[in-house]
Formats: C-alpha cells, structure tokens, sequence
C-alpha cells in the first residue's frame, strides 16, 4: 500500500519521526520493521503510523515534511476529522520519496 507520513526534517538533512524514537535517522528505500517504544504521555500503538493522503491538520509543518511511503500488514486506525479521519498502522514500512516545500513549490 502507499502511504504518507509526517517526518522531522533535522539541519543536518536527515529524517526522524515526530514523537516517538525520535533519535533514529530513517533511511530512503530501506524496509523498516516497527519497533515497540513505549513513550510517556503518548498512547500505546507500537508501529508506523500513516495517512492515505499527505494531511494532518492537526499537526503544524513547521520543521517537517511529507514522505511517501511503502507499508506492508497495515490495520486501519479510524481518527476524528480534525486528525485526518483515518490513520493505518503499519509493521513494515519503506520511504520511497520525500516532499518538501520551498518557496510554495514541491520538491521531491
């Protein structure tokens, strides 16, 4: 399935996640299995968690950016409107691409 997933762009030019294990560099093209980290203040839902559509209202893009994604044994995972309305949790997952904005244009 491809998917779509918020990335923390770091000064250096690397990925990470946003919230949880947010020390790990992410890899371009490379099958990552998902990792269990259990997170204080954060709910329990181990996996890579991802959209249909590069859209998260809830969350600001301030310092992130889109990445399109492979993901393989995905359980959807159905979210308020505000939130996007539907998440999928996904066991392995491949970053095929990433977006960014600069100066209103798209770069992939």
């Amino acid at each position: 399935m491809i998917a779509y997933k918020l990335f923390k762009l770091r000064k250096n030019g690397t990925i990470g996640s946003l919230f949880i294990n947010t020390r790990q560099v992410l890899p371009l093209n490379k099958w990552l299995p998902a990792e269990d980290h259990l997170t204080k203040g954060y709910a329990h839902r181990p996996g890579w968690h991802v959209t249909c559509k590069p859209v998260a209202p809830h969350l600001s893009m301030v310092g992130r950016v889109w990445g399109k994604v492979e993901v393989q044994d995905v359980t959807p995972f159905k979210r308020p409107t505000a939130q996007g309305s539907m998440w999928y949790i996904a066991k392995r997952m491949r970053i095929i691409s990433i977006e960014r904005e600069e100066n209103g244009d798209i770069i992939k």
